[in-house]
């Protein structure tokens, strides 16, 4: 497959506006449609944050942030290597609908492109996977997420690599890094949707 061409490889990456992709959401959440679509098209990208996030975790009783936490997909991930005091954030009501019971200690409806309700340094860190994508949350976003977790506090995220230079990621990144708001731990090319052949660029950053 092209990989350019990543555009075109999934019908949600056609769809600019929060309300397309809300709609959406609405239909594929149908039948669990959405979980099936994704273990067939073997979406890697949860396990694969998930174990670049432990590898710089010690307490695994911190306060994390699932931003962008669809139907669980993280949360579960991360419950299988002893994480448990998690919030899940999305903006979809469907896809919180999905989430299994007693997978976070709560779940929020919100919009990530916009501030959160928040205090600032709340957190211990942030996991957010495939929500850097098509018609979804903007490189703005990293800055609210920066302030509501704490000093030292880790970032780990995904960014669809066809998106990512489009919609400025990369800037953002070294943005943050020259202003001396976090210290990029690590930053590489990932797998992402295997079936689909989708790569993502997956980082973890500390704040600073």
């Amino acid at each position: 497959m092209n990989k350019s061409n990543t555009d075109n490889k999934i019908p949600i990456y056609q769809l600019e506006s929060k309300e397309k992709v809300l709609d959406y959401y609405i239909k594929w959440t149908q039948n669990n449609q959405y979980n099936e679509d994704m273990l067939d098209w073997n979406y890697s990208g949860p396990k694969n944050a998930t174990e670049m996030f432990n590898k710089y975790i010690n307490d695994k009783s911190i306060f994390i942030m699932d931003a962008g936490c669809g139907t669980g997909l993280v949360g579960e991930e991360l419950k299988k290597i002893g994480f448990k005091n998690i919030v899940g954030v999305d903006f979809s009501q469907e896809m919180l609908d999905l989430v299994p019971k007693d997978l976070y200690q709560k779940l929020e409806l919100a919009d990530l492109n916009k501030s959160l309700k928040y205090q600032n340094n709340i957190f211990d860190a942030i996991i957010c996977v495939g929500t850097f994508t098509y018609g979804h949350v903007k490189a703005h976003s990293l800055d609210e997420m920066l302030r509501v977790i704490k000093k030292d506090g880790l970032i780990c995220f995904t960014v669809n690599e066809g998106i990512y230079e489009k919609y400025q990621f990369n800037k953002k990144i070294t943005e943050l890094e020259n202003d001396k708001k976090w210290q990029v731990l690590e930053l590489k090319k990932s797998s992402y949707i295997i079936n689909k052949d989708i790569d993502a660029w997956l980082c973890i950053a500390k704040k600073i």
